[in-house]
């Protein structure tokens, strides 16, 4: 994997923030993830996403995968699989310094979870 780093910055601004009230995360019924310790990551134009500590989530349904990915500005991703839903889960286990917060944290896509709720 290329491994160039990138400071976010005005043209591509990145914050972290404590994410206010609880999020739940549900997959096929059941809940996945449920946490009053999330973080939401702002990322440019990209919609907000909550990433929610290991500790909160039901790590015995996710299966680590083989895919990874690289972004310029948080570093090398590693994947999760749910059941009939591949790569549903991303985490960044060693995130550059400027989103450090996010370690230890697995953010869910949207589409590939029955739903990501944010309750107060």
């Amino acid at each position: 994997m290329v491994s160039s780093m990138k400071t976010p910055g005005p043209d591509h601004p990145i914050t972290v923030a404590p994410t206010s009230g609880r999020v739940v995360v549900k997959a096929r019924g059941k809940v996945i993830a449920d946490t009053r310790a999330a973080l939401t990551l702002r990322e440019a134009s990209y919609p907000p996403v909550q990433y929610v500590p290991r500790a909160d989530a039901d790590m015995s349904a996710l299966t680590r995968s083989d895919h990874k990915t690289h972004c310029p500005y948080k570093g090398d991703a590693s994947y999760y699989s749910l059941p009939g839903a591949e790569n549903a889960v991303w985490t960044y286990e060693t995130p550059y310094p400027a989103v450090a917060e996010i370690a230890g944290h697995l953010a869910f896509y949207p589409n590939r979870v029955d739903s990501i709720e944010l309750l107060p």
